[in-house]
């Protein structure tokens, strides 16, 4: 059984500012990073290459806010971070606060495959990437048009409320292969008008992305202070793997109990090791999307 999720996002999202023609864009880019990670994984490719293939897809995407497109700081950058997890030995690798790296979730495998640690930032993650070959751009690369409003917005005083908020963009994916394999991946441009240097649950192992083979691979989005400060997708693991609830159980009380407790909301994928999906949100709503090998292909807002 193998099977793949993906998400683009958790928030408010109004129908009024939801066109059909604008929904349709939505849909187009959640279904083509959908259906590169599941050609990887029919293939009989690992997990990892699955969970890597669809988050890139999703990074040079301009709608969604990661990588290209990505929410802008209060001085009007880009920064990034990103988290990849490799359910089979539970290797990770993760960077954050990087301005010039193309696609981070690539840099942060090469993190996670090609040194000793787990997470570099800023400055020292730019130069492992020169080091690697990983492809380097301009920061006005990543700046669009709609950010750029956004930005101008916020710092009017007028919070962003354009298709979801763009403090709680991210895109995800979750993947077990066809070997039994999990793996989850995280990218994320962060909150519109953030202070330099802030990092998100994104690229923090346990917060926003963990896999563990035998029990689930998560990716989360929403409010990242919340799900750091609940240490959120290793939380849902932990309850699957040593308290007994479902993947879907352990996802809801994240969610729905925990982290709305303390005033945060969001959403989850997830997918255990046989191959069974969640989706779960607390927001009005969260671009997603679902497919495995018996035949489920689905995207939704």
């Amino acid at each position: 059984m193998y099977a793949i999720a993906i998400h683009g996002g958790a928030g408010a999202i109004p129908r009024h500012a939801l066109s059909d023609a604008r929904e349709k864009q939505y849909r187009a880019g959640l279904e083509t990073a959908l259906d590169a990670g599941y050609a990887v994984l029919e293939r009989g490719g690992p997990s990892l290459d699955a969970v890597s293939a669809a988050v890139r897809v999703l990074e040079d995407d301009p709608l969604f806010n990661a990588g290209r497109g990505a929410a802008l700081t209060r001085d009007g950058a880009a920064e990034l971070d990103a988290a990849i997890m490799d359910g089979k030995q539970q290797r990770a690798g993760a960077v954050a606060s990087v301005r010039h790296v193309k696609n981070p979730i690539e840099l942060a495998r090469r993190v996670m495959e090609k040194s000793r640690h787990v997470l570099l930032v800023g400055a020292g993650a730019e130069e492992f990437a020169l080091e690697e070959g990983v492809v380097l751009v301009p920061n006005g690369y990543f700046r669009t048009p709609e950010r750029q409003r956004q930005l101008e917005s916020e710092q009017r005083g007028h919070p962003v409320s354009d298709l979801f908020p763009a403090s709680q963009g991210t895109v995800g994916a979750v993947a077990v292969d066809q070997e039994g394999n999990l793996a989850a991946a995280t990218s994320t441009g962060g909150m519109t008008n953030k202070r330099q240097g802030r990092v998100g649950d994104s690229p923090i192992i346990g917060a926003g992305t963990y896999a563990k083979n035998g029990v689930c691979a998560v990716s989360a989005t929403g409010h990242g202070e919340y799900f750091i400060r609940c240490a959120a997708a290793y939380h849902i693991c932990a309850s699957v793997e040593y308290r007994g609830l479902t993947l879907e159980q352990a996802a809801q009380e994240m969610l729905h109990v925990i982290l709305g407790g303390l005033g945060g909301s969001g959403g989850v994928i997830g997918v255990d090791r046989q191959g069974h999906i969640v989706m779960e949100f607390s927001t009005e709503g969260m671009f997603r999307g679902a497919r495995d090998c018996l035949g489920r292909r689905e995207v939704a807002i």
